[in-house]
Formats: structure tokens, sequence, C-alpha cells
């Protein structure tokens, strides 16, 4: 299964306004729409490094840009994201049909924000606090909202820290996704991308490193339960009839 981890920066809305506190900005008042500034990607589970895109040197750039967002999501089995389900993919949506790309080829999405949501209660939600929560590698500090300033003006400086800021994200989101991923109740299943598929393997993570443990008991039926010794998720066996076991396992 091909794996994308995505996360994209993108340019504020600019408009005039006449005072800083709670604004009603009309079309009228708007000079420029937000759009992606850069975004770093991933192949998971590869030893492929951090790729990073920008639209640095100007509209001709930000085209291209766009483009080879579209093409590493076409190739794309799944994609990995914090939030992006309703910010990243729904915007990157937006360049694409401004630019009559058309969508890419479906892929599922692997929302941690949601995970997070779902099956934890952290004080914040805030991808920074899951990371120093769980000890994993931390976002960087920036230099905040003029570091944005800076690459929409074209400064190297501003690019540069922008460049290692979005980098960085990628990489502590692998790691968080590691860590989360036995928690990820709907993740894409590891099987159906095998060709050959002579054992059972974790629908989550591919290992075949499966564990019997017990029964898990429905209301009107019993299946052998497993736990992956690789991602320590739990699963099913899927039993169709009776005494016919597939080797396609389930998430519980």
């Amino acid at each position: 299964m091909k794996i994308l981890g995505f996360d994209i920066e993108t340019a504020p809305n600019t408009a005039y306004v006449w005072g800083l506190w709670k604004q009603n900005v009309s079309l009228s008042q708007l000079i420029q729409t937000g759009r992606v500034l850069c975004f770093a990607s991933r192949w998971f589970g590869t030893t492929e490094p951090v790729e990073f895109f920008s639209e640095q040197g100007g509209k001709r750039n930000h085209k291209s840009m766009i483009k080879v967002a579209w093409e590493l999501l076409d190739q794309a089995d799944a994609v990995v994201h914090y939030n992006g389900s309703s910010f990243d993919v729904p915007t990157l949506n937006r360049e694409f049909v401004k630019l009559d790309l058309g969508p890419p080829s479906p892929y599922a999405q692997i929302d941690l924000l949601r995970t997070a949501r779902k099956q934890f209660r952290f004080t914040s939600n805030k991808l920074a606090h899951l990371l120093k929560e769980l000890g994993l590698e931390e976002k960087l500090d920036n230099s905040g909202f003029r570091m944005w300033i800076g690459a929409m003006e074209g400064d190297p400086d501003a690019w540069a820290e922008m460049e290692h800021y979005n980098r960085r994200d990628v990489t502590s989101m692998e790691r968080l996704y590691q860590r989360l991923l036995p928690w990820i109740a709907s993740h894409p299943n590891h099987a159906l991308y095998q060709e050959a598929l002579d054992r059972p393997v974790c629908p989550r993570c591919g290992s075949s490193q499966l564990q019997s443990r017990g029964l898990q008991h429905t209301k009107v039926a019993s299946y052998r339960r497993f736990q992956c010794q690789g991602c320590k998720g739990w699963l099913q066996e899927r039993t169709m009839a009776p005494r016919d076991r597939s080797n396609v396992l389930k998430t519980i």
C-alpha cells in the first residue's frame, strides 16, 4: 500500500478592513484570496526523504507545485494528514479545479485528528500538544506570522524557515501515525494490496505476526481474536460460513 504523508502551508486572504476586532469583511473588501504556498510530503514506510515543493519564484512555480501535488495524490492509496479532511484536501481540491486538473484517482484518508478526538481525551487536540504529551519529535518554533509575510514577499530567509518548519511537520506526523496506528479504527486494509495472501496479515500494518487471543463474541456469533505483534492492534477473523475461516481479517 502506498501511504503518503502530507502537509500544506497556505497564504491568508488579504482584505481592506476598518478595525482589528469583530470585523465583517465583505467580498468588496477582499483584495486576494488565500492559496497554497508550499507543501511537504513523504511516502511512509520507505527510506525516501521528506520532499518540499513551493511557489517560490512566481506564478509559474505555483502552477507547477500544484501539479506535483496532484500527481502525488494520484499515486497514493492512502493519505495521512492532521485535520486534512477539513483543510488540506479541500484546499488542494480548490487549487485543482482552478487549474482544470480534475480530481486525482480516489485515495483513502487517514486523518489523525479524527482518531485523536474519537479515541482519547487530551487537554488539547492541537498537533503540537499531542506530540509533546506522547514524547514524540515536536513541532518547530517559528517566527510566527512574519514568516508567512516574508515568504509571500519572496524573502529567502523566510522561505528557508518555512521549508524547515513544513518538513518537520511531516516527520513528526509520521511518528504520531505509528503511535496511533493500533487505535485507527477505519484504516485501509493492507491485505487487499498484497498479490498473494498465503497467511493472515494485520489490516492496519500488514504484519503477519499475529497472536491468537481468545474469542470475540457478538450477539449472533463468536470469532477468533488476534493481537498484532507489530502495531499491537486488535483484530478478529472473518468467518463467512461454519468451519470456513478466511485469511482476511478485520480490525476491532
